[in-house]
């Protein structure tokens, strides 16, 4: 078999760290003049020169351009067909390139890729049915891979995206923040420049690689009450609360643990796509390791008969109704504990990211409607509320009350 050889840039450190990480599925979520156009690039040739056809997509084709002129110029000495017309490339090695812009959802539909690359994710209009009704679909006959690379822009489905690679129960994606300073040959007196220009936001966004929500957000200073120990196991003498979140469908089962005492999130468990029976018997097992004062639950819909159950177990759990006032209560109540600093929760990807994504919306009535962006999960915030207004409505930290301290009859 004929060697080829093309002379290639040599990746810097973060470029390097993200593909000795990589998996299947892979998401870089990175400040502007990171390298993510040149990265793409160099992600692309090892399989082209292997003989497989490769895919590009970029929102517009304005954003295509660049990438095609230099894919052109890195691959000319190996390239035996070039249609300027269609960005594509017939290599000598058997490999082809095909890129494309996205202003129409499906214009790569029927083809298929050993791997593909999306440049600017974040900036396509559609990127959720781009991804599920056509780019995913390109990679099913080689079982091929996809790297998604892009500055954020605000809390899209490019952020649900990347929340995949954070998540251990989705083990084929990786992901990582890759701020502009981790490109060495950015000096950082120009991004400091920078920053004295812009607004806040606007620099977290561009150049620290920071998903930022520009309005609606509900919580604030998440990172900063990110400061507890997670547990394992119980520690002596502390009082802890669950709240539990049932998933539907596509959502998760999630069980918040939270010291009554300290007002700290310490332990959470996180599930989906399990029989009632066996989350029955995983919440019982928590509850004789743990020994819980309180176990409060969502008793909406499937709630209801697994709460009920439970009690009959010998978990005594306490309802919570999810009403759109009893959830605005619980919400607000949990912001208000970030804002003045009165809670703090483990630096967990999962949970801080969606504490981050979650907002407010208001409607017609003047109401607040209070949830996560389309396409993300809120499992995890309203498991956490839910405890939260527990410790709430028992006040200061020395007068919380025990099951053991007041009167609790079963409604069952």
């Amino acid at each position: 078999m004929p060697e080829y050889r093309l002379r290639l840039p040599a990746p810097h450190q973060a470029q390097e760290k993200v593909r000795s990480e990589a998996k299947r599925f892979n998401v870089v979520c990175c400040g502007r003049r990171w390298g993510k156009t040149t990265e793409g690039i160099d992600q692309l040739i090892p399989v082209v020169l292997e003989g497989y056809p490769a895919g590009w997509f970029a929102p517009t084709n304005k954003q295509l351009e660049p990438a095609w002129r230099e894919l052109v110029n890195v691959l000319k000495t190996v390239t035996l067909r070039k249609r300027e017309d269609l960005h594509s490339l017939d290599l000598i090695t058997g490999g082809s390139v095909e890129m494309w812009s996205m202003d129409k959802t499906d214009v790569a539909r029927g083809r298929k890729y050993k791997r593909v690359v999306v440049d600017e994710a974040a900036h396509i209009a559609n990127l959720r049915d781009a991804w599920q009704l056509v780019i995913r679909a390109t990679l099913t006959d080689y079982e091929g891979d996809a790297w998604m690379f892009s500055t954020p822009r605000g809390m899209n489905y490019f952020k649900t995206l990347w929340d995949r690679g954070q998540d251990p129960l989705r083990p084929t994606w990786a992901s990582w923040q890759m701020p502009t300073a981790t490109n060495p040959y950015i000096q950082a007196g120009e991004i400091e420049e920078a920053r004295k220009d812009m607004h806040e936001l606007a620099f977290s966004q561009e150049y620290l690689a920071q998903f930022v929500n520009f309005e609606g957000a509900v919580f604030r200073r998440v990172q900063d009450a990110a400061t507890a120990t997670w547990l394992d196991e119980p520690r002596d003498g502390a009082e802890y609360i669950f709240g539990i979140d049932w998933g539907r469908s596509l959502d998760y089962t999630v069980v918040m643990v939270v010291d009554a005492r300290t007002r700290s999130q310490v332990h959470m468990q996180r599930w989906s796509s399990v029989d009632y029976a066996v989350q029955r018997q995983r919440i019982q097992a928590m509850y004789k390791t743990w020994r819980p004062v309180l176990v409060i639950a969502e008793s909406n819909s499937m709630g209801q008969p697994i709460i009920e159950q439970l009690y009959r177990d010998g978990v005594p759990v306490q309802p919570f109704l999810t009403t759109n006032a009893s959830k605005t209560l619980a919400i607000e109540g949990l912001g208000l504990a970030f804002e003045r600093g009165d809670i703090a929760i483990t630096p967990q990807a999962q949970l801080l990211a969606e504490l981050q994504s979650f907002a407010a919306t208001r409607l017609p009535s003047g109401l607040m409607r209070y949830e996560a962006p389309a396409g993300q999960h809120d499992d995890c915030v309203m498991a956490l509320a839910i405890a939260w207004s527990a410790i709430d409505a028992y006040g200061p930290r020395d007068q919380f009350v025990t099951y053991e301290d007041r009167e609790f009859i079963s409604p069952y």
